[in-house]
């Protein structure tokens, strides 16, 4: 019996210590407080300074992670639990992803995701009376009288050369925030690039052929994995990315980019070199539909140890039962 046991958790070890080399770069976060606690998955995204693909798009020039699944309504919901303000979502189901947000909220969730942890918000943004912007420099905006009184919304500034963490390549995003919505490149390299960094896809699954139909049109499939392991970059809802529509983070009352069709797409939104077109482009930040949710990207060092994965923590357990087992025998 004790080498029937012996030999069954060599077996698991075995197979969970395959399975964690393959998801080895998977890793999950922790927010919220009290019992209002979730974790949000990342994969990790190698192969710094790969080529871009003959779109123009997929070239990084660092390691990054990307949230392994778009963002659910019950990571908004904890999140609402334990702090974060004007933020509203819907959804099909609990865990499904969450629609029903502008690039604002979207950006606010982000922002909260840092704070919360004790990192730099990643945008600039204020919460406050629907003010226009004066005709002036838009880098030192001036806030005038109402357009909409009465009103509240999120509002957006650039990061100013004055502001800790500025980037004057990238205005938009605070080099300090770990947490941000992914730029254009960073999140076609996830979902098209190949995890050996030896070129790209056409299809967000790993392959050049399109994903199976259920993908495509029923809201409560997750999708089909990338080569480097994102879950769903194609066929559940668009997805907010940082980059504006042009390429140019300069002002942030343009329209953004969004990438990964919908559950309502046809395959060819889905293609890695047929950038969304009307009404998927040049989109107000303002604007939200029910086909439309996120996913959050990450800096690959937090300065902290990073929860390992389901997977190698079965491997880790299988360990400690053979430790265990030896050292009845050994006694």
């Amino acid at each position: 019996m004790k080498k029937t046991i012996r030999s069954l958790l060599l077996q698991f070890l075995a197979l969970s210590l395959l399975i964690g080399a393959g998801l080895s770069s998977a890793y999950a976060d922790t927010f919220g407080s009290g019992g209002y606690q979730f974790t949000i998955d990342f994969t990790t995204i190698g192969n710094p300074g790969n080529a871009a693909d003959e779109t123009g798009y997929g070239s990084v020039g660092y390691t990054y992670r990307m949230g392994t699944y778009a963002i659910s309504l019950y990571d908004i919901t904890f999140a609402q639990l334990s702090g974060l303000d004007h933020v509203t979502a819907n959804a099909s189901g609990m865990f499904q992803p969450a629609t029903m947000l502008n690039w604002y909220q979207s950006a606010a969730f982000v922002n909260w995701l840092n704070t919360s942890k004790g990192f730099a918000p990643a945008y600039n943004l204020n919460w406050g009376d629907g003010y226009r912007y004066d005709t002036g420099d838009y880098r030192n905006p001036t806030w005038i009288s109402s357009d909409n009184p009465g009103t509240t919304k999120w509002r957006m500034f650039l990061w100013d050369v004055s502001d800790s963490g500025y980037d004057a390549n990238n205005p938009y995003r605070n080099s300090q925030a770990k947490y941000f919505l992914p730029s254009e490149n960073e999140w076609y390299k996830a979902a098209y690039g190949k995890s050996d960094g030896s070129g790209y896809y056409l299809y967000p699954n790993a392959s050049d052929s399109p994903p199976g139909i259920s993908s495509l049109m029923d809201v409560n499939d997750a999708g089909e994995l990338s080569s480097y392991g994102t879950m769903g970059q194609g066929g559940t809802v668009w997805q907010w990315l940082e980059t504006n529509w042009d390429g140019v983070n300069d002002d942030p009352r343009k329209g953004r980019a969004l990438r990964g069709g919908s559950f309502e797409s046809n395959v060819g939104h889905l293609l890695s070199y047929q950038r969304p077109f009307y009404p998927y482009a040049d989109v107000s930040p303002d604007y939200d539909s029910y086909t439309i949710g996120f996913r959050v990207a990450s800096v690959a060092d937090l300065g902290s140890v990073p929860e390992p994965s389901t997977y190698a923590l079965f491997g880790i357990g299988a360990i400690g039962m053979l430790m265990v087992i030896r050292r009845k025998k050994a006694a």
